[in-house]
């Protein structure tokens, strides 16, 4: 079963993959305070808005982190920044950015983690934004309703790996990011890149 990408959201970690039939050449990356999906060097060149973005980022004091498919994670962090509660921050940033409006009007998901977390879709017919409180998947197509699933793992680069390895298919990249005391650790996977 074809998914697109999806996001699981537990209370304490989060992973994201991105599986793609049309532009399989991205990779995560680490880049300062933020995990970023970007093409490889084998990929074409392209002028498509939805290809590169930061999938991940924490908050700046650490007491947050923001999971997604495109580029709401930042705004969604911000607001954190600026003290909305998580709720409203992911609500708002769904709604103003809306699903993409590209061939499939793929829809944008994203989750917080944190002391309250939440997972979000943005699709053409409704925003739906949900509290935590066990392990919880969303995806771009097929399952674009919140719905409990299993994390197995609990450190980040684990998850990560367990997230590209599921079922679905046309697995590209896969970032997560676990709460670890004193903040967050994160970890991605590449496959075979």
């Amino acid at each position: 079963m074809y998914v697109g990408r999806f996001i699981v959201v537990a209370p304490d970690r989060a992973a994201y993959r991105v599986s793609s039939r049309s532009f399989p050449n991205r990779r995560v990356l680490k880049r300062e305070g933020a995990l970023t999906v970007a093409p490889t060097a084998e990929a074409p060149e392209t002028d498509n808005p939805y290809i590169s973005y930061n999938c991940l980022r924490t908050t700046a004091d650490d007491t947050h982190a923001v999971i997604g498919n495109g580029t709401q994670v930042d705004p969604i962090t911000e607001k954190l920044e600026l003290g909305y509660p998580p709720r409203d921050a992911l609500a708002e940033s769904l709604l103003a950015l809306d699903y993409e409006k590209d061939d499939y009007d793929t829809p944008r998901i994203a989750g917080v983690v944190g002391e309250e977390s939440y997972i979000g879709i943005v699709r053409r017919d409704a925003l739906v934004v949900k509290s935590v409180g066990e392990p919880t998947l969303v995806a771009t197509y097929e399952k674009d309703a919140p719905e409990p699933t299993e994390l197995e793992a609990t450190d980040a680069p684990a998850m990560a790996a367990e997230l590209y390895d599921r079922e679905f298919e046309h697995p590209v990249c896969a970032a997560a990011i676990a709460a670890d005391g004193e903040g967050f650790s994160t970890g991605q996977y590449n496959g075979d890149q």
